[in-house]
Formats: structure tokens, sequence, C-alpha cells
């Protein structure tokens, strides 16, 4: 449930569309092979990351968010593998674009995007730092590795790096283990180890949902510092719409693997086009409600992805569907405005 109260101020934000996006997602599609069957887990997601803006993805918990993100460093889970589409990553704009989807997963290049170009803060610090390692040799590995520095110079430049995230007393904390730092301060070095090699873009899967309030709002005022002060574009990851108010330059609501609308901030929280956005955006607690009103709810579950839905896979949910019409027809993604998109059949029966 999404449970973050926000007071919605996002007029002032409304992002230029780039026409030369850092990253551009075209149709793509991962899915999962196992035993009981194959699941799309993302399918046919297209969207565009521009330079130094955030875009947050949304969603509830198995739309495919988390997925997304690991697809773009070229990094599915075991069992998962990107069967189609593009990610085309321009590092340069006046060099040609790489597609990510074409690279040997674990080949040279794609190593040297991965973790140099491309950050990751994973959603659990205890998960994502070794608990054997001190903290100083893992950040000392990836810079040495992807930075080509001496042993004494990556000592420097990690030391540095912690101290750019607020870790206190970084020379004497390089000597820690995971163990030994709190949830926010794991999670700042989780920061810390993204940012190392200064990459072009920070891929945030879900950093806040396990820290308190209080430590949430801190990390989210250190990364868009941190964002101004290096030009980073970044990928949110969350489920939490008061995060998304607060960070976001666009955003990207997905749904069962599939995109079902995209637009700038102000135009998803104000004029929300699907019916899954609008019921999101009302089942977020309000601080100036009346104490007694009920918490609005999405009506049943994020179905199996091995038995989709036929048509709209929202339908069975869907307070707005049309019986014969979203029970039957896939809808397609169309434009509703500028740099607004929304899959949805009642918008497609009103453009044609």
């Amino acid at each position: 449930m999404l449970q973050t109260p926000m007071n919605i101020d996002t007029a002032a934000r409304m992002p230029q569309v780039d026409p030369d996006p850092l990253i551009e997602v075209d149709n793509l599609a991962t899915h999962f092979f196992g035993g009981a069957g194959m699941v799309r887990a993302v399918d046919g997601v297209s969207f565009t990351i521009p330079r130094g803006k955030t875009v947050c993805v949304v969603g509830e918990s198995g739309s495919g968010k988390s997925i997304t993100g690991r697809s773009i460093l070229n990094q599915v889970p075991r069992g998962g593998r990107i069967v189609s589409g593009a990610i085309r990553y321009r590092p340069d704009p006046a060099e040609p674009a790489v597609d990510l989807v074409g690279l040997d997963p674990r080949g040279r290049e794609m190593r040297a995007i991965r973790g140099a170009q491309i950050g990751l803060i994973s959603q659990e610090p205890m998960a994502a730092l070794s608990p054997v390692h001190t903290i100083g040799n893992q950040m000392m590995e990836v810079i040495r590795l992807h930075l080509k520095m001496g042993r004494k110079e990556a000592r420097e430049h990690a030391i540095e790096t912690l101290a750019l995230v607020g870790i206190p007393r970084p020379a004497d904390r390089m000597e820690s283990y995971a163990f030994q730092f709190s949830g926010g301060m794991r999670q700042r070095v989780c920061i810390a180890l993204a940012l190392a090699c200064r990459p072009k873009l920070l891929i945030a899967d879900e950093p806040t949902t396990a820290l308190d309030v209080t430590t949430q709002a801190n990390i989210l005022d250190l990364l868009s510092s941190l964002q101004a002060e290096f030009g980073l574009s970044v990928l949110f990851v969350t489920h939490d719409l008061g995060v998304v108010a607060e960070i976001a330059d666009e955003v990207v609501v997905m749904y069962l693997g599939r995109v079902v609308e995209a637009g700038d901030v102000d135009t998803i929280f104000h004029a929300p086009s699907h019916p899954y956005t609008k019921a999101l955006l009302q089942s977020v607690p309000r601080m100036h409600g009346e104490p007694t009103e009920r918490l609005a709810i999405i009506e049943g579950m994020v179905p199996s992805r091995f038995e989709r839905p036929q048509g709209c896979s929202f339908h069975p949910r869907c307070k707005e569907a049309v019986v014969g019409l979203c029970d039957r027809k896939d809808p397609r993604p169309v434009s509703v405005g500028n740099g607004h998109v929304v899959s949805c059949l009642l918008h497609q029966g009103e453009q044609s």
C-alpha cells in the first residue's frame, strides 16, 4: 500500500522534451523461463531517460519495475533474459548510441559500462554489501577495476566519495564492516559505491523502502544534491507516490510488465488519464483529509503472470472497464498531449 502522505506541489516542474536522451528504452521485453512456464516480466516497455533528469517508475509490486532497471544494466536474474527490444545508450551526444541489449552481459564492453557509467543503488543494502569484506575493500575494488588507479590513489578516492555522501570520519570507517553501520548509513555506503566512478546514470531500486521517514528524507535530499552537483540522470524505482511528487521530473506508470501511462510529473499528478494511475493517486493518504474518511483502495490483486487477463490487463480491477471491449482488445499506447502517453482503450476510442 502507498503510505506516504503528501502535499503535491509539482506545477513548477514541467520538463522539456529532450531530443537527445541519455537512455532510450524501445519496446523492451524481458521474459523468465522455468518449469511452471514463461513469465513476461517486462512486456514491450518504451520510455526515455533525459540527461540530468529524474524518471520515476511506479506501480504495485509485481509490475516489472525492478526488472526494467536490471534490464538496462543487462543484468537480468537467473532464469530470465531480454528477448526483444532495444536499450539505446548515448553517453556522448556527438557519438552514435550503443544498444545495450546487443552486448554480451558478461562481456568486457558491458562490464565496462556497468558500475562505471551506470550505477545501481539496490533496495536492500545488507544484501548488496559483503558481510566479510570491509567497506574500504569493496569501494577500492570498484575504483581500481574501472578507474585503473593504484591502491593509494584508490583509497583516497574512496574516502573522498564516502565523505561526499555524508559518512562521518570516512577514513576510519573504511575499515568497518556493513553490520557496523546503521540502516541509513549502509544506504549511504551503497550510494557511495554507485557513485565511486562518477556514472552518467544512477538506477535507484527502491532505496528508501526499508528506512524510517526521517532517514528517507535525508537520503532523498542527498540524491538531489548529488544529481545537481554531477549532472546525473536518475531512474528511480518506487511504489511511493509521495517520493515521486518530491523528486520526479517525469513519471512512468507500470502495470503487469507494461507502461500504462507516462508523462511529466505535473501532468501525471494533476491530469492523469489511465484508470490505474487515478486509482493509485486516490489511494494515497492526504495530510488534510477528514479523520474519519476511509482510504480508497484498488479492488482485487495484481493477476498472476501465468494467467494474464485477456484484453487490457487492468480491466478486472478497473471501475471504468467496458464489457465487450476492455476484456477483449489489447490497448496500444496513444498520445494524449505533449509527451503524455496512455495505454487505454477509452482514450483510443476518443482519438479515433
